[in-house]
């Protein structure tokens, strides 16, 4: 049995955070999942949130860019946190369009990757920039955004092999052939089908993931080929998740209408 001393409350105040989901606690609140900088990705119950009066209805919104004060049980990261205040940061707007569907996709995409109350400052940024591209109606270079994206999350999760290499053998890849990533296997030489990438763009990618500008340097370097690197992504991502994501199904309907 826990202790009251290792029961203890603990109040965060002013973390920054971006609304990720929430849905229905009890009559009158609700559970918002949140990521934030400080602590990682939360679970926090808003009392109130439902009533029509609630000063929550405005401020919970998927992307919404928040300050939050809540308070948590110490040593306890399973534990579901309370919020105590909750306002709009100076965030950007809400996306629309194909960069909501994109933006609402990540929101999916870090609750089922990421552990709760694991700190990810990294992703953290990465994310806050990413949303602010999809605010600004990114068109031809949403591609490329949401391929950099999912790089950096693999990379900052330990679940991207060494882009210089090839996995299997430690070879180092040569800048004039062609690699794909592969589920289990990682990078292994592949033919020069429109998956493959060049060694040359491997070996950028694996530059710019080691900066601190990762997501915008992902984005120059993939330009206009991050197409024939969504397939990749989305296999190796299915592969730790164990299938596709809700909102990849929506998308998908969406584009037979």
């Amino acid at each position: 049995m826990a202790t009251a001393s290792s029961r203890r409350v603990q109040r965060a105040s002013g973390h920054q955070a971006f609304v990720l989901h929430h849905y229905p606690y009890s009559e009158s609140s609700a559970i918002v999942e949140l990521l934030t900088r400080e602590r990682g990705r939360i679970s926090a119950i808003a009392k109130g949130a439902k009533k029509p009066t609630s000063n929550f209805r405005a401020v919970l919104l998927p992307l919404q860019a928040v300050r939050v004060d809540y308070s948590f049980v110490e040593n306890e990261g399973a534990e579901i946190c309370s919020i105590r205040a909750i306002e709009r940061s100076s965030g950007p707007a809400m996306p629309s369009g194909d960069a909501l569907l994109a933006g609402l996709y990540l929101n999916e995409l870090l609750m089922r990757m990421l552990v709760r109350a694991e700190p990810q400052a990294a992703i953290f940024d990465a994310f806050a920039a990413t949303v602010r591209v999809l605010a600004s109606d990114p068109g031809p270079i949403l591609e490329a955004l949401l391929r950099s994206f999912e790089l950096v999350l693999l990379r900052q999760l330990g679940m991207l092999p060494d882009l210089s290499v090839q996995t299997l053998s430690q070879t180092p890849i040569e800048e004039r052939r062609r690699y794909a990533l592969v589920p289990e296997v990682g990078l292994h030489e592949a033919p020069a089908d429109g998956r493959a990438l060049p060694g040359s763009q491997w070996l950028a990618l694996q530059q710019a993931l080691a900066s601190e500008q990762a997501l915008a340097g992902c984005m120059r370097i993939l330009g206009e080929n991050a197409t024939g690197l969504k397939q990749q992504l989305r296999a190796a991502l299915a592969h730790y998740l164990g299938g596709e994501l809700q909102t990849q199904r929506l998308m998908r309907g969406l584009r037979a209408l």
